[in-house]
């Protein structure tokens, strides 16, 4: 059978390496949460594997009034779409307002999932390069806006470089974006931002109609092996979305683990920060070794290496630790374990002896 054209020339979606049973080595690849899932979570799941021969709730109602609850600002489950991880729920989003052939600007380098959705809804992909400093170019994104374009995506922070979006940068670009271009505010690692000028999500959404939040409990809330994202939008956006997307998309377990979390705030919260100091650390000794990186404001790091990321990944794998390397560009490594953090440090010592400390 003919494949659609799209289809066959979709990239890749590369997952991070998984260590290998019976090895010895730290997986910071999947910018996954390093801590389980908090105990009263785990009872969560335990308790609600009892039902799993039964139907999850469809329309997920509790845990859309546990999202509005969590996000605020007058927002309503209403405004609330559940999905199979913000992947998923990004797909759908965009299968709501995309027809064959619009247009949807993007950063790049950026999620590696953009290139992939967009095509498959029928989009075009207009990637906009990020700055030097691993920003999202907004000037050069408002200017990339042409008639055909349906839809903007702002990654903030931007995986895998690390920076957030201002407010003042995101309130000029706004002014710039016409009013029925729908602008996605991925925010998929909020939680461990802590620049204080970061533009605030829910309220762009309240002070904009064509703003779409999204967000995940795959990162901070550490289930990402349950898939579970959710979008903010307009009611009559939200019903759409709602339409594009997979009958009981988010299981019976992850329902109920995602409530559990939002349940449980202050106590994950906790695990959080003690990311966000563990990042901190881990940043201060690379600039101590004379590394010049991008602000980190997710829970990830980022080296841009060229044409050297392969050699330099595969060194960080022999030394113990696995790294997730895009070829030609750089490396990403997640914030792990303490230990893990340390080894990683040590291997990026090395990696320096090889470069020009110009």
């Amino acid at each position: 059978m003919p494949v659609r054209p799209a289809i066959d020339a979709l990239p890749a979606y590369v997952p991070g390496a998984r260590v290998p049973a019976g090895a010895a080595a730290f997986k910071l690849t999947s910018n996954e949460n390093p801590y389980p899932p908090l105990p009263s979570v785990l009872m969560a799941i335990s308790d609600a594997a009892a039902d799993v021969n039964r139907y999850p709730d469809m329309f997920a109602l509790d845990l859309l009034d546990a999202v509005a609850e969590h996000v605020g600002g007058g927002v309503t489950a209403e405004n609330v779409v559940v999905g199979n991880g913000s992947v998923a729920v990004l797909q759908h989003v965009l299968a709501a307002v995309v027809s064959e052939g619009d247009e949807v600007v993007m950063p790049w380098r950026s999620f590696e999932a953009y290139p992939i959705v967009v095509p498959v809804v029928g989009g075009v992909s207009v990637q906009v390069p990020v700055t030097a400093t691993g920003r999202l170019d907004l000037p050069a994104m408002a200017a990339a806006i042409t008639p055909r374009t349906r839809a903007v995506l702002v990654c903030s922070p931007n995986n895998p470089t690390g920076p957030v979006v201002r407010q003042a940068e995101f309130d000029a670009f706004m002014a710039q974006v016409p009013s029925d271009v729908l602008v996605v505010l991925d925010e998929a690692y909020v939680e461990f931002v802590r620049d204080p000028e970061v533009a605030d999500g829910p309220a762009a959404y309240a002070a904009h109609a064509n703003v779409v939040l999204v967000r995940t409990f795959s990162k901070a809330y550490g289930l990402a092996g349950l898939r579970v994202g959710y979008a903010v939008a307009r009611p009559r956006l939200a019903r759409a979305i709602r339409s594009a997307s997979t009958p009981f998309g988010v299981n019976h377990l992850a329902q109920h683990a995602a409530v559990a979390s939002l349940n449980a705030q202050d106590e994950l919260l906790e695990r959080v920060e003690a990311v966000v100091s563990e990042r901190t650390r881990m940043v201060e000794a690379l600039r101590d070794q004379g590394w010049e990186l991008p602000d980190a404001q997710g829970n990830f790091v980022w080296f841009e290496f060229g044409e050297r990321t392969v050699e330099y990944a595969a060194e960080a794998t022999s030394a113990g630790v696995l790294v997730r390397p895009f070829a030609g560009e750089g490396i990403r490594v997640s914030v792990g374990e303490p230990v893990a953090n340390d080894l990683l440090v040590a291997v990026a010592a090395r990696w320096r002896e090889g470069l020009p400390l110009g």
